[in-house]
């Protein structure tokens, strides 16, 4: 038997690549631990640009690596929190369905949601949505209790001073411009700087496959850049949602559509839309970068991907650049909602891979060897499910140094 890694990098400060960390640290507290990330904080991109929602499980397709990490993984989450003081609150979602259009969607979202075992789930009628969200409308829905709202870049920051608290580093604003195997090592440089390791695990977000890539994963998935641009309630007009009002999913896409979510500091936002940027961290609508695109066009799977859905691209579109459409989709939810009561709120960008065939993938995606540990697709509900992402690469990690296959 193999001796286990003495030294784990990981590529990324986000919340999964943070509780990666900390997972090493507690299964093995003598491993060298180093956090490698190019931002000047943690929790800069995806995971300190979302909806601060914590998933309880009702979408995900029962066996899924989404289903089965998110319930664990809220759970790990909601215990973080409490220990740490991290404001988190199960205010519940009500999923809506507007319409008899949306009836059969809505009984098999319910149908996973049992399978899942998703707690407390209830069907309720329009009287019952009444009582939960007043100035809802819809002739049925889904009601989950469970699901939470906390801020997640808070988590991140209480995880990075764990890892530092228990010996690790985390270093910032050092970004890796190569990756190379050394005999049984891995040399991870930045510009002529070095950090030499055992176990690589690269959790690179919007940057996970050229990160990959550079690791010598291979090409595929790509990763698309999705804007995701919210509104929010003016003040005033919070009290139309109580707590989180979200669409029943249409299953040949998978981004929800526009919702309303409550923050834990307080404020109602609205959205997001799912439009594609044309710059890997294009947060403003102006962001464009040249070589981006040329390697979007150079994509197959992004025409394969147009032509399934160019329709809906062009109805994102048309919410991004009207106000008024982009409220007219969510008065469907809140019919009192008008232009006058919503204000722009940042946006986030969401890393999406792309498979060759042109399909978005919709599940957590891991690659990588037996050296380098690669997490390639992490979309929601990855930051609820990041402690148990964690557990899962770290098992990996150490579970492939056991059976005689580390340094």
């Amino acid at each position: 038997m193999s001796r286990a890694p003495a030294r784990v990098g990981v590529v990324g400060a986000g919340i999964v690549g943070l509780a990666v960390a900390r997972a090493v640290q507690t299964s093995r507290p003598a491993t060298a631990v180093t956090v490698l990330d190019k931002e000047p904080g943690v929790a800069l991109h995806q995971s300190g640009r979302n909806s601060g929602v914590v998933h309880a499980g009702v979408y995900y397709p029962p066996g899924s690596a989404k289903a089965r990490l998110c319930l664990r993984g809220r759970g790990l989450l909601r215990e973080l929190c409490e220990r740490h003081g991290i404001a988190y609150e199960a205010c519940g979602k009500l999923v809506v369905a507007t319409g008899p259009g949306e009836l059969d969607r809505l009984a098999e979202l319910e149908r996973r949601a049992r399978l899942n075992g998703v707690p407390g789930l209830r069907r309720v009628g329009p009287a019952e949505m009444a009582e939960i969200e007043p100035h809802a409308t819809g002739v049925a829905g889904l009601h989950s209790p469970a699901t939470a709202i906390v801020d997640y870049a808070d988590v991140a920051r209480v995880l990075a001073a764990e890892v530092v608290g228990a010996g690790g580093e985390v270093r910032l604003g050092w970004p890796v411009t190569a990756i190379a195997r050394r005999g049984a090592e891995v040399v991870v440089g930045s510009g002529r700087e070095e950090a030499v390791v055992d176990r690589l695990v690269v959790c690179a977000g919007l940057q996970a496959d050229l990160v990959a890539r550079m690791a010598g994963d291979g090409h595929d998935p790509v990763i698309l850049a999705f804007r995701g641009e919210y509104h929010r309630l003016r003040p005033g007009r919070e009290h139309l949602v109580r707590a989180l009002v979200y669409p029943v999913p249409d299953p040949a896409y998978p981004f929800l559509g526009v919702h309303f979510t409550r923050r834990v500091r307080g404020g109602v936002d609205v959205g997001p839309n799912a439009v594609l940027a044309l710059a890997r961290e294009g947060y403003r609508r102006a962001g464009f970068d040249a070589g981006e695109l040329a390697r979007i066009a150079a994509t197959p799977g992004f025409w394969r991907l147009a032509r399934r859905h160019w329709r809906v691209g062009l109805e994102e579109l048309r919410t991004s650049l009207s106000t008024a459409a982009f409220v007219d989709r969510a008065r469907r939810y809140i019919p009192e909602l008008g232009v006058r009561d919503v204000e722009p709120a940042p946006a986030g960008v969401r890393a999406q891979a792309l498979a060759r065939d042109g399909s978005l993938v919709d599940d957590f995606v891991l690659g990588g060897d037996e050296t380098v540990v690669t997490v390639r697709n992490a979309p929601s509900p990855a930051a609820t499910s990041a402690l148990a992402i964690a557990e899962e690469i770290v098992a990996r990690l150490l579970g492939m140094a056991q059976q005689g296959r580390g340094p």
